[in-house]
């Protein structure tokens, strides 16, 4: 019997060297699909086009080094011991650094990656896209109560009459569309014809993002149960740059990449029109994500930050009912109880706090509040979803919190 360990080696598929490297074109119908992904998830301006995320002038806040040796730290999943090491060599990482009081405890990379190389970070810029929208509530540019037709009033003819804000960025607006990764007819498929992140197969689609939002309907209420749509952020991108005045990429990297002293620029894949896909299409650097939860961490705790305390205070609380809004579809198995999804995050232990932006094929950064510490990682599963490489990376990251701050490492 084969396992997994011995099929990724069979297939070349090890996180470690040597690198993968395609031996044909990769193209859009297959750069999702393992093994091109974990070519091109470090490489998606050579696909799609993209917008510029910058950095600015100023030179790049300084990243301490505190380096540890955390290969050894040990955990249990499922009444089986695993290592941080064998996590690693066995989840397809690509990159892994973690931050422990603001300083690098490791710094790892994998597939070729590199410290100055950009990867795709999937519904992790989701997290972004709405810390980019906590900015601007905090300053009172944008209301999060605020029926979305109020701030766009285009939406005003759509099926997101009625949503307001807050229904975005918890998923809980009405709307019906199937994120089945795995059925190329499905919703989330088709739509990323119109985002030219798949070629257009004949179908009769809008040019643009804008016009697909239009031909989207509900089977549902809005502010009803949580249900994952990843185009509800994409019209949240849309709602944020009117109240920013500006397009996505361009607030991005005023409002967040430059005053949290970026270290390289960002990029995030547009359509034909320039429409930027806010639920998951930015790529950044393994640093400047790190740096990204450190901002969150920071804006945890009481005090000056760049994010409003406010904000992400909210987003750990959640809404009165959100738990049961979480749990009630029956579609979040394996979260513990109190649990929901809040403000574009998920917030696993709201009493601890414990919380991550995650993305399908295994990218997350985790901010473990009470030790101060974030794990980021980038990977390229050979699938979009895994339930076990999902428990292991979250018990991983929890070892190592606590390893940390025990003083074990």
């Amino acid at each position: 019997m084969t396992g997994p360990r011995d099929t990724a080696e069979r297939l070349g598929l090890m996180a470690g060297p040597p690198p993968f490297a395609p031996g044909r074109a990769v193209t859009l119908a297959d750069w999702q699909d393992p093994p091109f992904n974990r070519w091109s998830f470090q490489h998606v301006r050579d696909l799609i086009p993209t917008a510029r995320i910058r950095r600015g002038e100023a030179p790049a806040r300084a990243l301490p080094r505190d380096e540890r040796d955390l290969s050894g730290v040990a955990f249990e999943v499922g009444g089986r011991r695993w290592d941080v090491d064998r996590l690693l060599a066995e989840s397809y990482t690509d990159g892994f650094l973690v931050l422990y009081r603001g300083r690098v405890v490791t710094e790892r990379y994998f597939n070729g990656m590199t410290p100055d190389t950009t990867h795709l970070l999937m519904s992790v810029s989701k997290s972004v896209t709405s810390t980019v929208a906590g900015i601007l509530a905090g300053r009172g540019e944008l209301d999060p109560s605020a029926p979305v037709e109020d701030v766009v009033p285009e939406l005003a003819a759509t099926s997101f009459k009625g949503a307001t804000v807050q229904h975005l960025l918890d998923m809980r607006t009405g709307t019906k569309f199937d994120e089945t990764y795995e059925n190329l007819d499905a919703d989330v498929r088709v739509y990323e014809q119109v985002y030219l992140w798949r070629p257009r197969e004949g179908k009769r689609l809008p040019e643009d993002a804008i016009g697909y939002y239009a031909t989207l309907r509900n089977d549902g209420e809005h502010g009803g149960p949580f249900r994952y749509r990843s185009i509800l952020t994409d019209v949240l991108g849309w709602v944020v740059e009117r109240a920013g005045g500006a397009r996505l990429h361009e607030l991005v990297s005023r409002e967040l990449w430059q005053p949290m002293g970026a270290e390289f620029d960002a990029e995030i894949t547009v359509d034909s029109h320039g429409n930027a896909m806010a639920d998951g299409g930015m790529c950044a650097t393994l640093r400047d994500l790190a740096r990204f939860g450190q901002v969150i961490l920071r804006a945890s705790r009481p005090g000056r930050s760049l994010v409003p305390h406010g904000w992400i205070e909210d987003t750990i609380r959640g809404a009165p009912d959100g738990p049961r809004a979480f749990t009630s579809e029956g579609n979040t198995p394996g979260y513990p109880k109190g649990a929901h999804y809040r403000n574009c995050w998920w917030v696993r232990e709201p009493g601890t706090p414990f919380f991550n932006a995650s993305g399908i094929n295994g990218q997350n950064v985790f901010v473990h509040v009470p030790t101060q510490t974030v794990v980021a990682k980038f990977s390229t599963w050979p699938t979009a979803l895994s339930p076990r490489f999902s428990r292991l990376t979250v018990a991983g990251a929890k070892a190592i919190a606590a390893a940390l701050e025990a003083g074990r490492v």
